[in-house]
């Protein structure tokens, strides 16, 4: 791989670790369990993993003995923010409620937001965080008025 290659992907990795930024400033102001710095290394971790599976693809193309599925890729970031999100899913029995569902929601959206950065679907990435946004405090916002109770 070429320098010029290489800050590329350090380029969008860094795209994508502010566009997690914003999603997780949010959840940082709400006091969740992830905050500002989960959603920036989940982000860009998985633009990272991405970016890596496809040089891999591309290093090891003309050898027929290697078999790749850059989608398996996916899945695996899709497997370990699981993982991460359901840490963040607090069951209270005293109170009977469940708290950091939406936290772990945004964990794997920005997840999402990190693999289309990393297949250079900036516009797509940039809206879904937008989106992201208006979920968590425009949503929250109106239920909030509306004399819902939110959990989250």
């Amino acid at each position: 791989m070429d320098v010029f290659t290489e800050f590329l992907f350090l380029g969008k990795i860094v795209a994508a670790a502010f566009l997690g930024g914003l999603v997780g400033i949010e959840r940082e102001f709400a006091e969740k369990p992830a905050g500002l710095r989960t959603h920036m290394l989940v982000c860009a971790t998985s633009t990272l993993l991405v970016n890596l599976a496809n040089l891999m693809v591309l290093s090891f193309e003309r050898q027929e003995l290697i078999n790749m599925d850059p989608v398996r890729v996916m899945e695996a970031i899709v497997v370990g923010i699981s993982f991460l999100g359901a840490g963040t899913i607090l069951k209270l029995s005293h109170e009977r409620t469940i708290e950091g569902l939406t936290t772990s929601a945004s964990i794997l959206s920005v997840a999402a937001i990190g693999i289309a950065v990393a297949l250079n679907a900036f516009i797509l990435a940039i809206g879904v965080t937008l989106l992201n946004l208006f979920i968590n405090w425009g949503v929250a916002y109106i239920t909030g008025h509306a004399k819902f109770k939110s959990k989250e």
